[in-house]
């Protein structure tokens, strides 16, 4: 499969599509709380993101039956809703797209559920900033190498796991395009960055090893230590050779985290140590 570039106006939609994910996460961040299932937060999102006339990318996704993807601790990605409830202490990654005029965004946003350990706290916090010196790599005449570079090496440096066997990528009228983003790899290598690329870009990073396995429901991935995984994930356009464009976005969200009692961010910890 080719590389689809994007034309200006594509990216625009796309980017409709990013903000609106936004505002799902940002909506569910204002619900999340100890004993709220993760099955009654995948319907909150479907019921939101079809009120703004899109719909679930998710849903029947190579048979996917769910609206979200909601991880929990020591699982990395893919977690599939149900009737178990969140608890005090949690990590909990929720994964979205959204399909709207033809269009998808995906994001994705790691929560952390009351009193929160510093363990969980600091694999958070790191995972973010891998997110984001990722995307600073995202620029015309880079190559996919950067990007995955830039991830890895942030991450080991801390101590933490990289997941191999899931990785970034394009996105478009496709949820997953051309071309591959893994959050592992060399400077200098891998796919040209060109203008009217957009990429997902997730590191998932894990507090122990970076070994995972799949459980027996075919779908959620775990760490094979059982130690906790984090995950974050914007969608990005390559349009400037000095500059990223961020499509999808975490403002919203983070409003939220602040407004909500029973949700724990490492920035305010941060804040508040320092």
């Amino acid at each position: 499969m080719a590389v689809n570039l994007k034309s200006k106006e594509e990216i625009e939609l796309i980017k409709i599509s990013s903000l609106l994910v936004g505002e799902t996460l940002a909506m569910l961040a204002s619900e999340l709380k100890p004993g709220i299932s993760t099955l009654k937060l995948d319907t909150m999102a479907n019921d939101f993101i079809r009120s703004h006339g899109a719909v679930p990318t998710f849903m029947g996704y190579h048979g996917y039956k769910y609206n979200t993807c909601i991880s929990v601790n020591e699982e990395v990605v893919h977690g599939l809703p149900s009737n178990r409830e969140v608890k005090d202490g949690d990590l909990v990654s929720i994964d979205i797209g959204v399909t709207k005029n033809g269009w998808i965004g995906d994001s994705a946003y790691s929560f952390g559920i009351g009193e929160v350990s510093a363990e969980k706290l600091k694999l958070m916090e790191v995972t973010y900033q891998c997110l984001y010196l990722g995307i600073a790599q995202a620029l015309i005449g880079k190559r996919v190498g950067d990007i995955s570079s830039a991830v890895q090496v942030f991450a080991e440096k801390n101590g933490y796991g990289v997941v191999r066997e899931l990785v970034g990528h394009g996105v478009g009228k496709m949820l997953h395009e051309k071309p591959e983003v893994p959050n592992y790899g060399t400077r200098g290598n891998g796919p040209l960055l060109k203008e009217g690329m957009v990429i997902a870009i997730e590191p998932m990073i894990n507090a122990g090893k970076r070994q995972v396995s799949q459980l027996n429901d075919k779908w959620t991935i775990v760490t094979a230590d059982r130690k906790p995984s984090a995950h974050y994930e914007h969608t990005v356009a390559i349009v400037d050779k000095n500059q990223p464009l961020i499509l999808s976005s975490f403002e919203l969200i983070e409003g939220a985290i602040a407004n909500n009692r029973e949700l724990t961010h490492f920035k305010q910890v941060i804040e508040k140590i320092g």
